[in-house]
């Protein structure tokens, strides 16, 4: 569905789940969101079931495509489709956009998972293979549950969300054997800094907890530790990275 200019609802449909402000005839009508929930993951699991192996990049969508950053998501995406994974972003602009560009261009399957915004945004034109969500948590489960690693580059809000995400399943073992790679040693050092000096030092994380990630600023560098990190894992049967 695409809805734009006076056609866009101000309110997403995760507001209205969680707005508990509503009208009691809301109380009512909440089982049935339960089936529109249900038809979400249905149809994530349907178009992604024969997926090949893929990995997530998250990234920014305010990045402009003269930034160095998207050159470096475009070589991303390429790097990764040219090492037999099929790559799977949000499919917003911005290095989401860059990513799933490297990608096609390099003869590989580009995914992109949208979600549905209170301001207008659409699948970018690179995407092959996607779907727009209107739950954030039926998105995230998406991600994760079809990649066998994440790569992050510089973001905002979103992004650091789904990282932790993605290092919470690492620590608390509902994901095994699951590369976290974060691109760009200068964004990241300051987090990294306060994750060591602040909650390690405070007791609130272990030292193995930082070892989950690796960063780098070599893009090269981040498909080799993805193609490291995932050897042996099963390849998802009759699959085969492959264009549109």
């Amino acid at each position: 569905m695409v809805a734009r200019r006076g056609q866009v609802e101000r309110a997403t449909t995760d507001q209205r789940l969680l707005d508990t402000r509503s009208p009691s005839g809301f109380v009512h009508s909440d089982p049935w969101r339960v089936l529109r929930i249900q038809s979400e993951f249905v149809e994530g699991f349907g178009l992604l079931a024969d997926l090949p192996r893929a990995v997530t990049v998250f990234g920014s969508a305010r990045i402009r495509p003269d930034d160095p950053i998207y050159e470096q998501g475009r070589r991303l995406g390429a790097g990764l489709a040219e090492a037999g994974f099929a790559v799977i972003t949000g499919g917003g602009p911005g290095t989401m956009e860059a990513v799933n560009r490297g990608a096609q261009e390099a003869g590989g399957l580009s995914v992109g998972l949208g979600i549905e915004l209170p301001f207008e945004q659409r699948l970018n034109d690179w995407v092959d293979l996607g779907v727009s969500f209107r739950y954030f948590f039926v998105r995230k489960t998406m991600f994760v549950k079809y990649a066998q690693a994440f790569v992050i580059l510089p973001g905002g809000l979103g992004t650091l969300d789904e990282l932790f995400e993605a290092l919470t399943l690492v620590q608390t073992g509902k994901v095994t054997r699951f590369p976290v790679v974060l691109i760009g040693s200068d964004y990241w050092s300051g987090l990294i800094d306060w994750l060591r000096e602040t909650a390690l030092r405070a007791g609130l994380i272990k030292e193995s907890d930082l070892h989950i990630m690796s960063v780098t600023d070599d893009v090269d560098e981040a498909v080799r530790i993805v193609v490291a990190g995932t050897a042996g894992h099963r390849e998802p049967p009759g699959s085969e990275v492959r264009g549109p």
